[in-house]
């Protein structure tokens, strides 16, 4: 896997760094500033890349928005974006932009390597990974959405750990359910929220999505 980063903060870049190599990864490049990750995208055209949301000049979102540039001109590029707060605006712009190996993350989550580590593996695959506390927050925001509204409260929960990007598996092992019961609240999810099997497009992305996309109309 290669990657390139940004962080402005020196310290937590070469941090990042090291143990990302320690664990084998290919670091190709690491940035200040989000003009230096688009140039390292560019040039070593990675598989990821890891921003920081607030980074110089004026530290607001120009690593979201870098993250958004990098999409556009190398469609398919994973993005991991690091955040210090739940941002949801930021977090809604990145990810309503597209679809799969898309990651926001607490940069709480990097002390967590294990969490961190399966993150980052599970962008680079084509997956999501949305940090549960910023999964609260926006679907907290979304459920005035009418579809939404039809969810009980255990598929509003299998729909959360959709977002955080966990398998049947996973969200069958944290809710203590059987995998049969978690497929089940999946259709169910589908179909309250009209996702159509003959759709183009990934149906658990989509239903994540759909709040996502609610959560940003409704933070403008």
């Amino acid at each position: 896997m290669r990657i390139v980063l940004a962080e402005d903060d020196p310290l937590l870049r070469e941090g990042l760094v090291l143990l990302l190599r320690a664990e084998g990864v290919d670091v190709a490049a690491a940035a200040g500033t989000a003009e230096g990750v688009l140039d390292a995208v560019d040039a070593h055209r990675p598989d990821v890349a890891i921003l920081d949301v607030r980074m110089p000049p004026t530290h607001t979102d120009e690593g979201i928005r870098a993250a958004v540039e990098a999409r556009r001109r190398h469609p398919g590029l994973a993005v991991l974006v690091l955040s210090a707060y739940v941002e949801q605006s930021f977090a809604t712009q990145l990810l309503t932009g597209g679809v799969g190996g898309l990651g926001y993350l607490l940069k709480e989550r990097v002390g967590r390597v294990e969490e961190f580590l399966d993150a980052l593996h599970r962008v680079a695959s084509g997956g999501t990974a949305i940090d549960p506390e910023v999964v609260a927050q926006l679907f907290t925001r979304s459920r005035q959405d009418t579809r939404l509204e039809r969810l009980s409260p255990r598929e509003r929960d299998v729909l959360a750990l959709m977002a955080e990007g966990l398998g049947n598996s996973a969200i069958a092992e944290r809710l203590v359910v059987t995998d049969g019961a978690v497929h089940k609240h999946i259709r169910s999810i589908f179909a309250k929220l009209d996702l159509s099997p003959a759709d183009q497009v990934d149906r658990r992305v989509a239903a994540v999505l759909h709040y996502l996309e609610d959560a940003r109309t409704r933070a403008r």
